[in-house]
């Protein structure tokens, strides 16, 4: 019988022990300091943020196609029919890159868009490698994903726009966020919807920032699935972590709390907080 695989992005921020125990096979997005480029997979977060203090203003790239082709050609060469969920083609053209890879594999390989980022695209992907390690069918595997997606909610905390502004991945949004942080110093909370980063939410400081983001987190009922990210702030997000489960009724233990890597660090900045959670689809 034939089995499925999943294929993703690095800017799913998956955990290394994550991977290896489902079996998921991680492409690095680019990443680079003026002229030199490095793999996602070569930088730790600790050597990402030394080359940012000390160097000139990093960028990212998607994976050239190469790499997906040569991901896609390992898992059907041998035997298995592969699923790859990207990271949102509104802001990155991966999920391109990765269809233009999967043309030669006809049907043996399936491509969808996450319409997320970081965990929000991570608990995807991780439902997607559970369904498909219990033997269940590529396009059903699809679904379960696609399910996940459709209950998502995924909100973000800056703390400046100045990584936002010069990664040129959300343009749309860069007037209004330069006049209300600019004049009113209010930090802005940000939402995916329907793939695209937008305006969700204005405080006007960082601490009500992140009560905003618990009323919203509050205001989803029942979840399923929850994360915290952040961006060189760990203790603001386990702390976060803390207060959610108490106030959601929780398990502590099974709320995610971990720091985005490089490929989406690069246009948050420092002291970002992100909260994916997906509610339950009994609602």
């Amino acid at each position: 019988m034939t089995t499925v695989r999943i294929v993703t992005d690095s800017a799913a921020d998956l955990d290394a022990e994550t991977i290896e125990r489902f079996q998921i096979s991680v492409v690095p997005m680019t990443v680079h300091f003026g002229r030199e480029v490095y793999a996602h997979s070569e930088l730790s977060n600790d050597e990402f943020w030394r080359k940012t203090a000390h160097g000139p203003h990093p960028g990212t790239s998607q994976p050239p196609i190469g790499l997906f082709e040569e991901a896609f050609s390992s898992l059907v060469d041998a035997g298995h029919e592969v699923l790859c969920v990207t990271i949102t083609g509104r802001h990155s053209g991966t999920l391109s890159t990765a269809l233009a890879g999967a043309r030669r594999f006809g049907n043996k390989v399936k491509v969808i868009d996450s319409r997320s980022l970081s965990l929000g695209q991570g608990f995807q992907v991780l439902v997607a490698a559970r369904a498909a390690l219990e033997g269940t069918g590529l396009d059903q595997v699809a679904r379960v994903a696609e399910q996940v997606r459709e209950r998502l909610h995924l909100v973000i905390l800056l703390d400046t726009i100045e990584h936002v502004r010069r990664g040129g991945r959300a343009d749309s949004l860069i007037p209004i966020l330069h006049r209300v942080t600019k004049i009113l110093n209010i930090k802005p909370i940000l939402a995916v919807a329907g793939g695209q980063l937008g305006l969700h939410g204005l405080a006007r400081s960082y601490e009500r920032g992140l009560k905003q983001i618990r009323r919203d987190i509050a205001g989803l009922g029942s979840i399923e699935y929850l994360a915290v990210m952040h961006t060189r702030c760990a203790g603001t997000a386990r702390e976060l972590a803390r207060t959610l489960a108490q106030e959601l009724g929780f398990p502590d233990e099974q709320i995610v709390v971990t720091e985005t890597g490089p490929a989406l660090a690069v246009h948050g900045g420092p002291n970002v907080i992100g909260v994916a959670a997906v509610r339950r689809a009994s609602q």
